[in-house]
């Protein structure tokens, strides 16, 4: 978990605001101390208005963690991450962080390979720099989207040495396949960590072919949350473990990233109608 006395409020400054896709961009921010404590898999809740609307902050994961800063990849979805979208260089923001949990990047496993669906690719360029700082190679990429135009980070992860397997839905790119049959065409096993995160029922049959394989699968989930902190209870997700009385988790202070085995993907995809 994070450390709960290094997190931070701080007036950050926009130092790039690209599109990367149709509707997605990547910001890159300086905010230096705020760099220095950040591990990858943790979140930051950035304000995207300069009024009191919308009032809550936005989470976002890091993207990548630089010595300045750090870089922030988002899709456009609402009011929030449309104002986001039209900042230009040298504005100012509000950020909050770094929050939650991190993904465990050591070498204590043989094989480590990530699986991202969609935008669900935010968080693991900045895993694939922890990896190859911690074990000397980079991991393996499933990307996954509905068709090319939406896969996302390909060139950064073959830059890092990642060996990068596409699949989409349509086949216009890489294999006419979904997440969990490239996780499966790559036959993971008890030597393996693998690491999820995109819609939910993704990440769900990613984890059922990972833990079938007897390996590691760890998750990180997304979540509508208010303050980041754990008190507002947004962010709660159902799980097969009970903790202080409930078989709920918070994705803000328990996660981020959970181990797959203690979700209940099926409450979940009741939840979401899947």
């Amino acid at each position: 978990m994070a450390e709960r006395d290094v997190r931070f409020i701080h007036e950050a400054e926009v130092l790039a605001n690209d599109a990367v896709a149709p509707g997605h961009l990547r910001m890159r921010v300086r905010a230096e101390e705020m760099a220095r404590h950040a591990r990858a898999g943790q979140f930051c809740m950035v304000q995207t208005a300069r009024g009191l609307a919308p009032f809550l902050r936005r989470p976002m994961c890091f993207e990548r963690i630089l010595p300045d800063g750090f870089q922030l990849l988002y899709k456009i979805e609402g009011e929030g991450t449309r104002l986001l979208a039209e900042m230009t260089p040298g504005t100012r923001l509000s950020i909050q962080g770094p929050l939650g949990n991190g993904f465990d990047a050591g070498p204590d496993v043989a094989r480590r390979i990530i699986v991202a669906g969609g935008i669900g690719v935010a968080p693991f360029p900045a895993l694939a720099d922890a990896i190859l700082a911690a074990c000397g190679e980079p991991p393996e990429v499933v990307l996954a989207a509905r068709t090319r135009d939406m896969l996302l980070c390909a060139d950064l992860f073959g830059a890092l040495g990642c060996r990068v397997h596409l699949a989409t839905d349509d086949g216009s790119a890489g294999e006419r396949a979904y997440a969990a049959q490239m996780l499966e065409r790559l036959e993971p096993g008890p030597d393996t960590r693998v690491y999820a995160c995109g819609p939910i029922i993704m990440m769900k049959t990613t984890a059922d072919v990972a833990l079938a394989a007897g390996a590691e699968c760890h998750v990180s989930l997304e979540a509508h949350m208010a303050c980041g902190d754990g008190a507002c209870l947004g962010c709660v997700v159902e799980a097969r473990e009970e903790r202080e009385g409930e078989r709920m988790v918070r994705v803000c202070v328990d996660g981020p990233v959970f181990d797959a085995r203690i979700i209940d993907w099926e409450a979940r995809d009741h939840a979401h109608d899947l």
